[in-house]
């Protein structure tokens, strides 16, 4: 337990810390767009947001293929772990990305494949979160039935005429001002930070009884 705490308190510090220099690199450093206005500082929280819930639903869809081939507890925690906190992020990205395209579309949302993708993404992490209420199987299965959607989020603005704007950091470059990508890569080293400590943190509380109980029975 002293080193668990000791993993969560290193974890929550480092957070803190990325935090506050992503507050201060946000609204200090980052130059203000004149005509968005504070809109224009959305995507520094919106675009970490965006990958951070892909990457956790790559995450638990690995840990969901490792407890359905080993049947351990540990990796049916972490599969709940990954499932909440996608959720949550996917839920930001939609909000955010709702804020964002507000002036340029005169509304909080359209039916754009990019969106509807994301929306999917998140129905399937709340499918999941209510299967693990009713099976121990069948959270795990639901969620390795939607890594299909992954590409279809990545690559929605280039096989469609979608209203999204095209990604600004790529491989090949980025096509925003320079200052600007610093909180957006601040952010991101900042927000993978939340799985390992939420993780770390339920991985202090006994399994369930009722998680425990199906496990043995299959494991005989």
């Amino acid at each position: 337990m002293s080193k668990t705490r000791s993993y969560a308190q290193i974890l929550i510090g480092s957070r803190l810390f990325l935090t506050a220099m992503a507050i201060h690199l946000s609204l200090r450093v980052a130059p203000l767009d004149l005509q968005q206005g504070g809109n224009s500082r959305i995507p520094y929280v919106h675009v970490p947001a965006a990958r951070m819930s892909i990457l956790v639903y790559i995450a638990t869809a690995i840990n969901t293929l490792f407890f359905l081939l080993t049947k351990h507890p540990l990796f049916l925690r972490s599969s709940g772990t990954g499932t909440e906190m996608g959720a949550f992020s996917t839920l930001f990205t939609l909000v955010t990305g709702g804020f964002r395209g507000r002036p340029m579309w005169g509304t909080f949302w359209v039916w754009d494949a990019r969106l509807t993708s994301v929306f999917i993404s998140f129905l399937i992490y709340l499918g999941a979160l209510c299967f693990q209420k009713l099976s121990v199987e069948l959270a795990p299965i639901s969620i390795r039935a939607g890594p299909i959607d992954i590409p279809i989020i990545k690559s929605s603005v280039n096989w469609w005429n979608t209203s999204h704007q095209p990604g600004s950091i790529s491989r090949s470059g980025t096509s925003i001002h320079v200052p600007m990508p610093i909180p957006i890569l601040s952010n991101f080293a900042n927000s993978p930070l939340s799985t390992p400590i939420l993780f770390v943190l339920e991985t202090r509380l006994p399994i369930p009884s009722f998680l425990e109980s199906p496990l043995k029975e299959e494991i005989k």
